[in-house]
C-alpha cells in the first residue's frame, strides 16, 4: 500500500456523517430510524418510557488514538459544521464512516470534500464500504474494508504493527426518560471497552461478522484478561467508570481471558459490573457464581426465534436459562428475528408469544433482513427474491422486508414488527421496571454474599432503589392504572417490596418525585405519542493538535 506522501505529519479529519437523523430526506435519514439504538430498536413501543440516549461513533475514537499525526475527530457534524471545518483547517486526509443506510450521506460528504478540500486524500471505511459496487459509488481515493487502526497506520507511514491503545469512552450520552434529561448513563457512569471485532460464530444475517471477514474471522485488541483489565482501570480512573460495556460480539466465549479479569478484579477487590454479547452456548461454559462474582449484570442474548437452525442455540432452552439469569439479578437483554423463512401469518402470533414468554428485561425485535454483503444478501440475490428499488436507507430491519418471502408480504412485515413490540409492553411492562425488578431481586439475592465485591456491588443497586428509583416506579404505576391495571399492580407491588425491605427515604422520595416524572411523562407522551425527535450533540475533538496550521 502506497504511503501517505506527508506521512505522520499528515493532518486528518476523521468524521462521521452529518446529522439530522430522524427525519426523512433526501439523502437517507428516516424517521423511523433515529440515530438511538434503545429508542430505535428495542423500547420504541414503550411510549415515555423508552430509555432515550446516544453513542458516540467508537471507531472514530479508537484510530485517532492509535495515529501519532494531527487528528480531528468530528462526530455527529451538522452538513454546515463538517464544510466549516474543511475550510478552516487544511486537511491532507479526510476519513468518513458510515453505516450502510448513510450511503446517501457518505456520498455527499465525498462530493463537499472535493469541492471545499480538493488537495486532500479521501478515504470511507464502515460497513457502508460493504455494499456491492461501493467503489462506483463513491468519489473516493480509498475503500477500506474491515479493520482501520492497521490501515491507517501503514498509510501514514506508521508502524501498523504496535500495539493497539485504547481510548476512553463514556459509553453514552444525552441520557432522557420520562420527558426529564437524566445524569450520563442514568445514573451509573459507564465506560465502553473494545476487546475484539468480528465474531466467529458468524450467523449469515450477520453485518459485523461479515464486514470482519466472515465467520470465523476477527481481530482481537485485548487478549488477556491483564490486557482488558488494564483498560477497565484506566477508564475508571479517567472516567470515574465502574460500569463496563464491552462492545464484543461474544465475550463470554473466551472462557480463558474472562476467568483471568476474574482473578484480577478478586485480587484487587474490585466490584465493577460488566455488560456483554454473548450466545448461549457460549453461557453454558460457565457456573452461574462466575458470571455473578464476575459481576456480568447484562447479557444481550440473541434468541432469535423458535424453531430457529442457528449453531450458537443448538440444543439451548432459552426459555430456561433467560430465568435463571434473572433469577440472578442478570439482567437479560433478548433479541428475536420476525420474519424467518418458517415464520408465516398463521404461526406468527405463536413466535411473538414465545418471544416475550422470556420475561427479558429487554427485548430488541428485528426484521429477517439481507443486509448488502452479507451471505444471507448474497443467497437471496442469486435466488432472485431481492425486490427492485427499496432504498438502501430502508435497508434496516425497522421496516419492511427487501425480499420476497414465501409467506408474508412486505407491507405484513413491518405490521408484524410492530405487534412484536407492542405485545412486549402489554405483557411485561416498561423495561424500567423490568430492570428495577432485576436488580431488587439482586440485592434480595447477594446482599449478605460472602463475597465483599458482590455484596458492594448490588448494594450500590439498592441505594439507587431507595434514592429516587422508586419514584419512577410510582410514576409508571399511576400512568398505566387505567389502561393495563395488570402490570400496574405489579409495579406497585414491586415499589412496596423496595419501600419495606430497603428502606431509608424510599417512602418519602417516591411520593415526592413520583408526581412530577408522571407530570413529565404525561406531558412527554401527549406532546409526542412516538417520543420526542431528538439529535445527538456535536462533538469536535483535536488529538496531537499543537503547532499545526489553520488557514487554507
Amino acid at each position: 500500500m502506497a504511503q501517505h506522501p506527508k506521512g505522520t505529519r499528515a493532518r486528518v479529519l476523521l468524521s462521521s456523517v452529518f446529522k439530522p437523523f430522524a427525519q426523512d430526506d433526501e439523502y437517507g435519514s428516516r424517521a423511523i430510524n433515529p440515530a438511538e439504538l434503545y429508542h430505535n430498536q428495542v423500547t420504541r413501543a414503550q411510549g415515555p418510557f423508552s430509555l432515550r440516549m446516544f453513542h458516540r461513533t467508537w471507531s472514530l475514537m479508537l484510530l485517532q488514538r492509535n495515529i501519532s499525526a494531527p487528528c480531528t475527530v468530528l462526530d455527529f457534524p451538522t452538513r454546515e459544521r463538517f464544510v466549516r471545518e474543511l475550510t478552516t483547517h487544511a486537511y491532507d486526509v479526510v476519513g468518513l464512516t458510515g453505516i450502510i443506510v448513510n450511503v446517501g450521506k457518505v456520498r455527499e460528504m465525498c462530493r463537499l470534500v472535493r469541492l471545499h478540500s480538493p488537495a486532500s486524500t479521501l478515504v470511507v471505511g464502515g460497513h457502508v464500504t460493504a455494499i456491492p459496487g461501493i467503489e462506483r459509488m463513491l468519489d473516493a481515493d480509498h475503500i477500506v474494508k474491515g479493520e482501520g487502526v492497521a490501515w491507517l497506520r501503514s498509510f501514514l507511514g506508521e508502524e501498523a504493527g504496535h500495539r493497539v491503545e485504547h481510548p476512553l469512552i463514556p459509553s453514552s450520552f444525552g441520557f432522557r426518560l420520562m420527558g426529564l434529561p437524566a445524569p450520563r448513563g442514568g445514573g451509573n457512569a459507564a465506560a465502553t471497552i473494545i476487546p475484539s471485532v468480528g465474531c466467529p460464530l458468524g450467523c449469515n444475517f450477520c453485518t459485523t461478522s461479515e464486514f470482519f471477514g466472515g465467520k470465523g474471522k476477527l481481530v482481537t485488541y485485548l487478549e488477556r484478561g491483564e490486557d482488558v483489565f488494564r483498560v477497565m482501570c484506566e477508564a475508571e480512573a479517567g472516567l470515574g467508570a465502574r460500569a463496563f460495556f464491552m462492545m464484543d460480539e461474544n465475550f463470554l466465549l473466551y472462557k480463558k481471558r474472562a476467568l483471568e479479569l476474574l482473578e484480577l478484579m478478586k485480587a484487587h477487590g474490585k466490584a465493577w459490573s460488566l455488560y456483554v454479547f454473548s450466545s448461549a452456548n457460549a453461557i453454558r461454559k460457565y457456573d452461574l457464581r462466575q458470571l455473578v462474582e464476575l459481576g456480568i449484570e447484562w447479557i444481550w442474548l440473541g434468541l432469535e426465534s423458535s424453531g430457529n437452525t442457528y449453531q450458537k442455540l443448538k440444543g439451548a432452552d432459552t426459555l430456561a436459562l433467560a430465568g435463571e439469569l434473572q433469577s440472578h439479578g442478570i439482567r437479560v437483554h433478548g433479541s428475536t428475528i420476525i420474519g424467518l423463512e418458517h415464520h408465516t401469518p398463521g404461526n406468527i402470533d405463536e413466535v411473538i408469544g414465545h418471544a416475550v414468554a422470556h420475561e427479558t428485561v429487554f427485548h430488541q425485535f428485528m426484521l429477517y433482513t439481507p443486509v448488502p454483503g452479507t451471505p444471507l444478501y448474497r443467497e437471496m440475490q442469486a435466488e432472485g427474491r431481492l425486490l427492485e428499488g427499496v432504498d438502501p436507507a430502508d435497508i434496516h430491519g425497522q421496516f419492511r422486508f427487501n425480499f420476497a418471502h414465501a409467506a408474508i408480504s412486505r407491507d405484513q412485515s413491518g405490521a408484524f414488527l410492530d405487534r412484536a413490540f407492542r405485545r412486549d409492553f402489554e405483557v411485561n411492562g416498561p423495561s424500567l421496571f423490568r430492570l428495577m425488578a432485576s436488580m431488587f431481586t439482586g440485592w434480595r439475592r447477594y446482599r449478605d454474599d460472602p463475597d465483599p465485591r458482590v455484596r458492594a456491588r448490588v448494594r450500590g443497586e439498592a441505594k439507587q432503589l431507595a434514592s429516587g428509583h422508586g419514584a419512577a416506579l410510582w410514576a409508571m404505576e399511576q400512568y398505566l392504572r387505567e389502561s393495563n391495571r395488570v402490570v400496574s399492580d405489579r409495579i406497585a407491588d414491586l415499589r412496596g417490596q423496595i419501600e419495606r425491605q430497603i428502606g431509608g427515604l424510599a417512602p418519602v422520595i417516591d411520593r415526592l418525585a413520583g408526581p412530577l416524572l408522571l407530570w413529565s411523562a404525561r406531558r412527554d407522551a401527549r406532546a409526542a405519542p412516538a417520543g420526542r425527535v431528538l439529535e445527538p450533540r456535536t462533538f469536535v475533538d483535536r488529538r496531537n493538535w499543537e503547532a499545526v496550521p489553520s488557514a487554507h
